[in-house]
């Protein structure tokens, strides 16, 4: 759950040349018939509302990728938080190109900054604990290693990027199962985390010893009833500190008392999987 700032390129190609597509289909008509293909202007992108800025090189790759001539220029940094009515990027180039990539860059530059500025206020909301805050796999189809990649600009920590990364026994797998005795064989290199939902599933998975238990949904006076066991003497024998994870419901008014409580990391749904895009737009000036 390290912090990275790098985006995967690839993928970053792949998301911005299907969104374009998506967006401009067999062509922008509009533009097409009413702007001389070699007119050139400046534009700017402006923040409606104070934010955190996230997306400046998703954003510099949508345009040049419609037109590798158009000059970008950032004014201001990744990561930065912006005033409102602050002027964030300049451009200047063919109109026509500039027109053609304005929706899908501020698309995902609204996006990106609004996701990041969240797990800002969240990450910031309960300083002076050492929990970390987490997102889920609850991300829009397509666009996971961007919303990821926000939450990290946010200050936040990224849970697994896919069922491929780690093992994670959940309610329903244990469901299928009627239950568990034992865990699989864990193959080398992957670490192994349990779901549970009360107290007494708790302490059965604590005595397995995983990386990770995540409380789900559980009441606060019970995650903090968990952190007391977790870190009770009857158990510093395994010489494998369990990670506590607390999950589901968690919101701005409860994820303070939640870290409180002493558990390792919270993670929150919401910073993805309900946007509230920042508001900005591009200006021809």
């Amino acid at each position: 759950m390290a912090l990275k700032l790098e985006l995967d390129q690839e993928k970053l190609d792949y998301v911005i040349r299907h969104a374009l597509v998506e967006d401009i289909g067999r062509g922008d008509i509009t533009t097409q018939l009413t702007i001389p293909k070699e007119k050139v202007v400046e534009a700017r992108i402006v923040f409606k509302e104070d934010a955190l800025l996230c997306g400046i090189q998703v954003a510099e790759k949508v345009f040049k990728t419609i037109d590798s001539t158009i000059k970008f220029k950032a004014l201001a940094k990744e990561g930065a938080w912006v005033k409102k009515e602050k002027t964030i990027i300049r451009l200047s180039g063919k109109a026509a190109s500039i027109l053609s990539a304005e929706r899908v860059a501020l698309n995902l530059l609204s996006m990106l900054s609004g996701i990041a500025t969240k797990t800002k206020e969240y990450v910031e909301h309960i300083e002076p604990y050492k929990t970390k805050i987490s997102d889920t796999r609850k991300t829009l189809p397509g666009l996971r290693e961007l919303q990821k990649y926000a939450v990290r600009v946010g200050g936040g920590h990224n849970h697994r990027m896919g069922l491929d990364e780690m093992i994670l026994i959940k309610d329903n797998h244990i469901k299928v199962t009627e239950g568990y005795e034992k865990l699989p064989s864990v193959p080398k290199g992957f670490k192994i985390e349990i779901e549970v939902q009360n107290l007494d599933e708790f302490r059965h998975a604590l005595y397995f010893k995983p990386d990770v238990i995540m409380l789900d949904n559980m009441s606060l006076e019970d995650i903090k009833e968990a952190v007391k066991i977790r870190n009770h003497t009857e158990f510093k024998s395994h010489h494998l500190p369990t990670k506590l994870e607390a999950s589901g419901g968690v919101d701005f008014s409860t994820v303070k008392k939640i870290a409180a409580a002493g558990v390792d990391i919270i993670s929150i749904g919401a910073l993805t999987h309900s946007v509230k895009a920042v508001d900005m737009s591009l200006d021809i000036l």
